[in-house]
């Protein structure tokens, strides 16, 4: 790149350790504009199967359905289309780690063993999720749930039908995620939209490297999430005119994009009713041409085979998970044994509190330690209050896990502190349904597990070096840099490349800078590594999006007379009615 400097200079070495800071993890944020969503969606997938259970008779298996009424957490930003896939597939990953917990249960009771697998399968749980950015919960909810089934009684017979009660539930929680689309199909694709027009807005009126990556990756999340949502309608057309507008302000910098028009567009989208029809964006045709060619580009043969190679590359040797991924192993099972050492006879919670731990760098993860702690350490008072409230009859014990699971996803956005508040008690909770244990105990190990935990997973996460971390940052600035050779050419020659061919190489260099941007971050916050090369990113994020500027100009293909043989119809606009 010849706006960079050389990469001769010696470059300084980055401090081993950073400040770690203390009250900036523990501060409250703005709650998520669709927390109800999971916390209605858990709400009512785990009360049916609750419920039945409760009306049968055998609470005790309550522990298997609600492995599968927890799969309800998933795949609420994404698209019906893609939800639907998705919260399948966390079904069945949430039964095969559960099949391997129950029958790794019946076949030794060797607390060592059962602790190395629950280790193995919390190391695995979070490199599938990392790989293929599963979103939030992550694979925390997998791993409570494989890691307290191995310690769980259980006999090799009885694991079918506890698996089919898992898929059950399972099924009933993809029926709450994906039913929704009967009433509301569009819903995801407006909101990823209107986030994208409020990001663009806040760009307009401050502008700045801060609220520039912002929106670029507003509007990237939302060029995708159109992309996933299936075939083309009125309402995603609109859509994907107001992105446009919002790419014109937040990406490109356009001068006469006006901030209060895209607040007023984001609340209109946001809402029940109809979508703004917007004008024709800034140096844009009314119509769009690149999102139908990404689109068909992406359901054809050959973009399939080249998302599954991506998908192996993030898992291969060089990967920059596998080190977090060893973390994982590592951190949970020190954990596991040291609760065990000190006498815990089911230390799975110590398990899953260092499982709970880990992000994308040692920084994250200590802020994460920080809040795990605190939130379970408070968690556990509650549960003490009320534990008597929850022994007074088996519904009461239903209606406090159901009220938990809610408070839980509604508090969990402003800190994840604060949602593990009532996470605790209702994990804790779980443990009544099979028998009452003596409140002293359950206490003292959560309070132990807790400790131990987060101790033993910081420490790995400490000593588990991740300097792949660096290697992604230069690996994604020759990416920019190849992105912005691109999109130049395809500027360059679009009497020949066309429209499609040049949108499609602009969104892949907004691609690019946000995947820089965050590899830049994730690098940030890592110890024991090289210093990053500040300057270099800089150059390269300002002439990504000099390119980007540069190359707003779209031109639509020429319009062609209408057919005049007998029966031939002009084609209709994109802009119809939505």
């Amino acid at each position: 790149m010849s706006d960079t400097p050389s990469d001769a200079s010696p470059r300084p070495r980055q401090p081993f350790a950073r400040g770690l800071p203390l009250a900036a993890p523990l501060r409250l944020n703005r709650p998520s504009d669709t927390w109800f969503k999971p916390a209605l969606s858990v709400v009512a997938a785990s009360a049916v199967p609750h419920l039945t259970l409760l009306a049968l008779g055998r609470l005790d298996l309550v522990m298997y359905t609600m492995a599968g009424s927890l799969c309800a957490l998933y795949g609420h930003g994404l698209p019906y289309a893609r939800r639907a896939r998705t919260v399948a597939g966390v079904v069945l990953s949430m039964a095969a780690g559960l099949a391997a917990a129950l029958v790794t249960a019946s076949l030794t009771h060797s607390t060592a063993v059962l602790i190395a697998v629950g280790a193995l399968l919390a190391a695995a749980q979070k490199a599938a999720c990392d790989a293929v950015r599963i979103g939030p919960p992550g694979p925390v909810i997998l791993t409570f749930v494989s890691s307290a089934a191995l310690f769980a009684p259980q006999r090799l017979v009885q694991v079918p039908a506890h698996l089919a009660l898992t898929l059950g539930a399972g099924a009933v929680a993809w029926l709450v995620c994906v039913g929704p689309a009967l009433i509301r199909r569009e819903g995801p694709e407006r909101r990823a939209v209107a986030r994208a027009l409020e990001a663009a807005a806040d760009r307009v009126a401050e502008p700045g490297p801060r609220t520039r990556d912002t929106a670029a990756a507003a509007v990237h999340a939302a060029w995708q999430c159109l992309l996933a949502s299936g075939r083309p309608t009125p309402v995603r057309r609109a859509l994907e005119r107001l992105v446009v507008h919002a790419e014109a302000a937040g990406v490109f910098a356009h001068p006469d994009q006006d901030p209060d028009r895209l607040r007023a567009w984001a609340a209109l989208t946001r809402a029940w009713g109809p979508v703004p029809e917007p004008p024709p964006a800034p140096g844009t045709a009314a119509e769009l041409y690149g999102i139908d060619a990404e689109r068909a580009a992406l359901r054809a043969s050959g973009g399939r085979r080249a998302a599954r190679r991506t998908l192996l590359r993030s898992l291969g040797p060089g990967s920059h998970l596998l080190p977090v991924a060893a973390r994982t192993l590592i951190g949970c099972a020190l954990a596991g044994y040291l609760c065990a050492a000190l006498g815990v006879g089911r230390p799975y919670w110590a398990i899953v509190t260092a499982a709970s731990l880990y992000q994308a760098n040692t920084t994250l993860t200590w802020n994460r330690t920080l809040q795990r702690t605190l939130g379970n350490l408070l968690g556990v008072l509650v549960f003490a209050a009320v534990l008597p409230l929850s022994r007074t009859g088996p519904l009461a014990l239903v209606l406090c896990c159901l009220f938990f699971s809610f408070a839980a996803e509604a508090l969990i956005t402003r800190n994840y502190w604060l949602g593990s508040v009532a996470v605790t008690p209702m994990a804790l909770l779980v443990l009544e349904f099979g028998g009452a244990h003596p409140a002293g105990e359950l206490v003292g190990d959560r309070v132990l597990d807790t400790v131990l935990g987060a101790l033993a997973g910081f420490l790995a996460a400490v000593l588990v070096t991740n300097r792949r971390v660096a290697g992604r940052v230069e690996r994604a600035l020759e990416a920019v840099a190849q992105a912005r050779t691109d999109t130049e050419s395809a500027y360059a020659d679009r009497a020949h490349t066309g429209p499609d061919g040049l949108d499609r190489a602009r969104r892949a260099l907004t691609a690019r800078l946000v995947e820089l941007r965050e590899a830049a971050d994730i690098a940030a916050g890592e110890w024991w590594q090289r210093a990053l090369p500040e300057q270099r990113l800089l150059a390269a994020e300002r002439a990504g999006h000099r390119t980007l500027a540069a190359t707003a100009q779209r031109q639509g293909p020429p319009v062609r007379a209408p057919e005049t043989r007998r029966g031939a119809v002009a084609p209709a606009p994109a802009n119809g009615a939505a």
